[in-house]
């Protein structure tokens, strides 16, 4: 008992070490001959290499079988979101308030509506084509530079009254805002059955007036030859189409809770758990 509680010193540790690391008797190296160390190292450099192989022919199989154009699976998207510009959220959703008189309340509105049309100008639309047709853009071949497919082009222009051009405050100073509606991308979702899905806009409760309202382009639709999208890799040079809205007659000094609806065969906006399906819901107060 006494020889298993008796303490080595560090010399004798340092000494068990050495002769682990390499014993002269045995001529092991870490408790291992040299030929024992061989085949060990061997044994993984080949199991590693087989599993590399599997690895990278897995990769492969999976390359060789997806399709870099479309996603295997969108069973989760059957109905597309709906965005507002500007996009401006606050402790109760999005939020659009502003004091006609006080610059600095609506300027950020202006800004970030520049912003986001900058993308829609000419400029920025030179590599897409006019398209006129009021079908769907059908394209089996791949017709585009670097093999793409073509994308009709939506210009700002196209807004009228809410491009920005002819009224660079869009309207907010007068207490006659205009808002942009976005239709999120699916790929190869063809919405309205052949009609062209429109927009239509309405305040929550019925204690307001109904809203007058002007939509651009006209009737607030969509047109179907922006339909269907292919996919970002297809139509990098893709711009999703708009509608704006200009409200007339809001309220002043009152909170408006106005909804805008996607309407159109195979747009679904009564999803109890994506309150953004088809529709986008936000508030809106114009103070004098």
């Amino acid at each position: 008992m006494a020889a298993l509680n008796e303490k080595k010193t560090c010399s004798q540790r340092m000494e068990n070490f050495n002769r682990f690391v390499w014993n002269p008797d045995t001529r092991q190296l870490m408790g291992r001959t040299l030929i024992n160390w061989v085949w060990i190292s061997l044994y993984y450099v080949a199991f590693y290499i087989v599993m590399t192989g599997l690895f990278s022919l897995a990769i492969y199989s999976l390359m060789r079988t997806i399709s870099p154009y479309t996603p295997d699976y969108q069973d989760r998207l059957k109905s597309p979101g709906v965005t507002l510009r500007p996009d401006v959220y606050g402790e109760g959703g999005l939020e659009i308030y502003y004091n006609v008189s006080d610059k600095n309340s609506w300027e950020k509105y202006v800004t970030t509506l520049h912003k986001f049309l900058s993308a829609y100008n000419t400029t920025a639309q030179h590599a897409n084509i006019n398209c006129t047709s009021e079908k769907y853009f059908f394209q089996k071949s791949f017709l585009g530079p670097n093999k793409t497919k073509l994308s009709c082009k939506f210009t700002s222009d196209m807004l009228e009254n809410c491009s920005g051009l002819a009224n660079s405050t869009f309207g907010f100073p007068e207490g006659k805002p205009c808002l942009i509606i976005k239709m999120n991308r699916i790929i190869n979702f063809l919405p309205g059955n052949g009609t062209a899905p429109r927009v239509s806009c309405t305040a929550q409760h019925e204690d307001f007036s109904p809203l007058e309202l002007q939509y651009y382009p006209v009737n607030g639709t969509f047109n179907l030859h922006y339909f269907p999208y292919y996919g970002k890799k297809a139509q990098p040079t893709y711009s999703n189409p708009l509608v704006a809205v200009k409200f007339l007659n809001i309220t002043r000094n009152t909170e408006v809770t106005v909804v805008c609806r996607v309407i159109g065969a195979g747009i679904t906006s009564d999803n109890p758990h994506d309150p953004y399906e088809g529709k986008v819901e936000f508030k809106m107060r114009i103070q004098d």
